[in-house]
């Protein structure tokens, strides 16, 4: 009893007989409270970042859509509010039906190209032979560099009577080609070009899918007879499908809103066969100085990118799911 008593004494407070609360958990509740705000405030730069340089544009070029925003604007600071009539105008001018199909066309064209070619450069990657490493590093120069570098080097490759393809051609009595001056030809040279500044991106990513497949899985199935194009579609490509739907969102994000190539090209031409939506927009906004049309026909093809994506993903997770 008097051991009891001793042990229970220091927890009793003075008067009343109650018991003293441990301050334990009010110290881990500001402990876990000051991390929660450390968190916070590292994160700050990243949202501030987001929010100046992504989030205010896209706001202001939506609010821009529906005014007449002209050069006069800068000076006087009013643009009136027009509502729809920006995104009536460029959706009924004659030049959209054509900058939307060009757009179509030069983004399948491209991404069928890219994402093959880098496939099966990936799959050649993937063998271990001398140099390879060397190889892949040199792989990446088109996607190093500038886009307008490489249009203009490639805009001097193709030149009709100087070019060094017209030349090299030549050589086998193949007469000169208007690689650039032709509407037939225009619109299939620059997706060529787009195909090749793309693919080692496509290497890239698609060989990083490879490296991440285990090798045991070729081996079992090995064992059943199953290689070559068999173990590819039993093994390969249902492994690598997450990394495909990446490459493909990404490849179509991409490429819709391609603009330096085009117009190092060719500029739209030759009688708007390489006309895009991206480079329909580029015009009106700083050719024609008609920002609010320009930036309608931007919103439009910031619409179409988006449901492009969500459509494929949502299928592609249909797909994985069944």
């Amino acid at each position: 009893m008097t051991s009891t008593a001793t042990d229970v004494a220091p927890r009793r407070a003075a008067g009343d007989g109650a018991t003293t609360p441990s301050p334990r958990p009010a110290r881990r509740g500001r402990s876990l409270r000051f991390e929660r705000i450390a968190q916070l405030l590292f994160l700050l730069p990243a949202v501030l970042f987001l929010v100046l340089f992504f989030g205010y544009p896209v706001v202001k070029n939506i609010v821009m859509s529906f005014q007449a925003y002209t050069t006069s604007t800068f000076y006087t600071g009013e643009a009136p509010w027009v509502g729809l009539s920006n995104y009536v105008s460029v959706v009924s001018s004659q030049l959209f039906s054509t900058a939307l199909l060009n757009t179509a066309l030069f983004t399948i064209g491209s991404i069928v190209g890219q994402f093959v070619l880098g496939l099966l450069l990936a799959l050649f990657f993937r063998r271990n032979f001398p140099l390879s490493g060397l190889l892949r590093s040199l792989l990446l120069l088109p996607w190093l560099l500038p886009l307008i570098v490489s249009s203009a080097v490639w805009k001097w490759m193709l030149d009709q009577d100087s070019g060094v393809v017209n030349q090299f051609l030549g050589i086998f009595g193949i007469g000169s080609v208007p690689w650039l001056t032709s509407p037939a030809v225009a619109l299939i040279t620059v997706i060529g070009v787009n195909i090749w500044i793309g693919i080692p991106f496509n290497t890239t990513i698609l060989y990083g899918g490879l490296q991440d497949i285990p090798t045991e899985l070729y081996e079992a199935a090995a064992l059943d007879g199953a290689t070559g194009w068999k173990a590819f579609w039993s093994i390969t490509w249902p492994m690598l499908r997450p990394v495909v739907s990446v490459t493909l969102v990404l490849g179509v994000v991409y490429t819709i809103k391609v603009l330096d190539i085009i117009l190092g090209l060719t500029n739209g031409g030759p009688a708007n066969a390489t006309q895009t939506i991206a480079t329909q927009s580029y015009d009106l906004s700083f050719k024609q100085f008609d920002f609010g049309q320009g930036a309608a026909l931007s919103n439009i093809l910031i619409v179409i990118s988006a449901l492009f994506a969500i459509v494929y993903l949502r299928l592609n997770r249909k797909a994985i799911d069944d």
